[in-house]
């Protein structure tokens, strides 16, 4: 008992035993020296005595004031911490919230509950009390939400579970900073006059530099309106950089300066347009630059009068694009496209041509063009077919080609020309451009040549590094463009035969509706020479006749004929009954020719279980865009697209939306 009040009685850190065996050598040694100090001299001897009392109290004294100030010390932290942590609750920027399982308030601290209005709010349903903070408490716990707005401040969330503790800490500041880092990411952009060179051919240089003045006074208004840096470097081109913020308040008002630009110089009798590429999401402007510059080539690929969007890894978004394209006045582009295409194909081994999935006569036609421009050359080519993708005019054309030797024998099965092909063969993708959509797909990724012609408005699919690409939206079909590059052919090779005339020429009928759509100038041209080749328009007339069970389904297909609006009139097939895509596409044409159509949507059954939807307007519905939001794409004028794991019911519903979601964004 008297061992342990001693021990009370010393300071607490005295209690240590390693300190205590410390001491006790010392005082041992201590004691030993005054012991041996006696023996020498009794005098010695009592000094040192003397002298280790007097220290031995003198540190006990010490030691007991240490202790003491030890404790005070430790007792004033340990009240500060206390105060601080109550503090902490009370004052700091933190709201603080206990609960239970039912969601109501047991506790909330002072900070957490200026921010509820200093009701009472204790026992209450948080539900009751704020609904907001009610939600967001809600999408922490499901969804581990950690970041939120709750009223003009945010918060980030914190939930304990295990002791039903939620923590808000407030971090509107750095929220400010971010939010303005966003703001002003750095935006590059180019913007290209579409037919500048054409317009102004023919003018006088004081009409040309007034109308020069007209678009640098509208671009610059506009411009310095959003807080735009704008730059002219070529007579039709510009550069422009801005904030990401100044990019979405253009956003929301659509691009409108394409549309003033292009109704202004309307009314002057120039019609100009402009089309711009707009991209952002890297810190590196070189990176930025060649970005802008691709939306730019994807804005001219669907036909111009228009502005491309796009970040990295971001999906692209469009504005504009709401009328045809003008047709371009001049063939220098087409010389240089037959130039190239002949160099590409005099250095492949073999040349390989394919058009899309369930061909029509614009890819049949187009495919027998680019073989014979191959022969031409004297190079061999194959045209790549599935004659179970074959509709009804497709077979009999292919009937009629099979009666020429010099021609069927290039025909051939995709299997076939996946043997047959090689590194060094090029492979043509003839009306249409996304990789997905040809008839053998696997041939593109096994070559490092590929040419692209097409004169659908091109959308994001496109293949990697293609050698040539000649995507003219104004065009009324491939078949047209193809027409053209025999023009720039050696006139010592054999010329195009009836049956290859006949082909393009029937690719264009069917692409301009006899002439009755997207037709310009040099559609006729193509055609008239077409015409001089030998094309029989009455063969295509038999191939384009209709059976009585073709009619009669058209038939069908029209008395289902339901307004979505006014003017946006869709029919749709049976759900158990398999429509011939051409069935489809005609029942559209028949429709515009309605009172009050001005656009049409035929949705049917295909033969490979998928659902199809032929689009067709009359230009002034962009029902190009409507299908791209379903997957597809096309003309603005004429678009189709496929669905997956759908009925037709849904289908219809899903169009519905889309639709009216465009009308209401008009």
């Amino acid at each position: 008992m008297n061992k342990k009040l001693s021990q009370e009685k010393l300071p607490e850190f005295l209690n240590d035993k390693k300190i205590q065996i410390i001491i006790t050598i010392i005082a041992t040694l201590q004691l030993g020296t005054i012991i041996l100090g006696f023996f020498a001299n009794f005098g010695i001897g009592l000094a040192l005595l003397v002298i280790f009392i007097v220290v031995l109290f003198l540190l006990y004294d010490l030691l007991k004031k240490l202790t003491i100030e030890n404790k005070k010390y430790i007792s004033d932290l340990a009240f500060r911490i206390k105060r601080g942590e109550q503090e902490a609750l009370i004052k700091m920027p933190i709201g603080i919230l206990l609960f239970n399982e039912n969601l109501q308030l047991q506790w909330i601290n002072p900070y957490l509950q200026s921010h509820l209005g200093y009701q009472e709010v204790l026992g209450k349903q948080l539900e009751d009390v704020d609904s907001e903070l009610a939600a967001l408490v809600k999408e922490s716990q499901d969804s581990g939400l950690k970041t939120a707005k709750w009223g003009d401040k945010f918060f980030q969330i914190i939930i304990q579970k295990d002791i039903k503790v939620v923590y808000l800490m407030d971090i509107t500041e750095y929220a400010i900073i971010q939010s303005k880092y966003e703001d002003e990411k750095i935006v590059v952009g180019n913007i290209f006059v579409d037919n500048h060179d054409e317009i102004t051919q023919g003018m006088t240089d004081r009409n040309i530099s007034n109308l020069d003045n007209f678009i640098t006074t509208q671009l610059s208004n506009w411009a310095k309106l959003h807080h735009v840096y704008l730059k002219r470097i070529t007579e039709d081109r510009f550069i422009v950089m801005m904030h990401y913020n100044s990019l979405e308040k253009m956003e929301e008002e659509k691009f409108s300066i394409i549309d003033q630009i292009r109704e202004r110089t309307s009314k002057q009798n120039f019609p100009l347009t402009i089309s711009m590429g707009i991209a952002y999401g890297s810190e590196d402007l070189s990176e930025l630059s060649k970005l802008a510059q691709s939306n730019l080539d994807l804005a001219l690929g669907r036909g111009g009068d228009q502005v491309v969007v796009k970040g990295y890894d971001i999906e692209p978004r469009y504005y504009g694009g709401k009328t045809n394209p003008m047709e371009k006045r001049t063939r220098v582009r087409s010389r240089m496209i037959s130039q190239a295409l002949q160099e590409l194909i005099k250095q492949s081994d073999q040349i390989f041509i394919m058009g899309h999935k369930y061909p029509d006569l614009d890819a049949i036609g187009s495919s027998l063009g680019i073989r014979r421009i191959a022969e031409m050359n004297n190079k061999e080519a194959w045209v790549i077919v599935n004659p179970e993708e074959f509709s009804k005019d497709i077979s009999k054309l292919m009937k009629e080609v099979e009666k020429d030797n010099q021609i069927s024998r290039y025909i051939i099965t995709p299997s076939v020309a996946e043997q047959m092909i090689t590194v060094n063969s090029l492979v043509v993708l003839v009306d249409f451009h996304r990789p997905s959509m040809g008839i053998a797909p696997d041939l593109i990724s096994r070559t490092n040549k590929v040419v692209v012609i097409d004169h659908h408005r091109r959308g994001e699919g496109f293949p990697n590094n293609p050698a040539l690409v000649y995507i003219e939206p104004y065009a009324s079909s491939s078949a047209e463009l193809i027409t053209e590059l025999f023009e720039y052919q050696s006139e010592e090779a054999d010329p195009i035969n009836k049956i290859e005339a006949t082909a393009l020429l029937g690719g264009i009928v069917v692409d301009t509706n006899s002439f009755s759509l997207r037709t310009g100038s040099r559609t006729f041209d193509a055609a008239s020479y077409l015409r001089s080749c030998g094309a029989d328009a009455v063969m295509i007339q038999r191939l384009l006749k209709e059976d009585t069970e073709t009619y009669l389904l058209r038939s069908h297909l029209i008395e289902t004929i339901e307004f979505i609006t006014e003017n946006i009139a869709v029919a749709i097939g049976e759900e158990g009954s398999i429509y011939d895509t051409v069935v489809a596409a005609q029942t559209a044409d028949t429709m515009l020719s309605m009172s009050n159509v001005d656009a049409a949507f035929v949705i049917t059954k295909r033969s490979d279980k998928k659902i199809g939807i032929s689009a067709r307007s009359l230009g002034e519905i962009n029902v190009q865009v409507i299908m791209e939001q379903l997957g597809g794409g096309g003309h603005l004028s004429n678009a189709a697209t496929q669905l997956e794991d759908i009925t037709i019911k849904e289908a219809k519903e899903w169009l519905r939306d889309v639709i009216v979601k465009s009308e209401e964004e008009e």
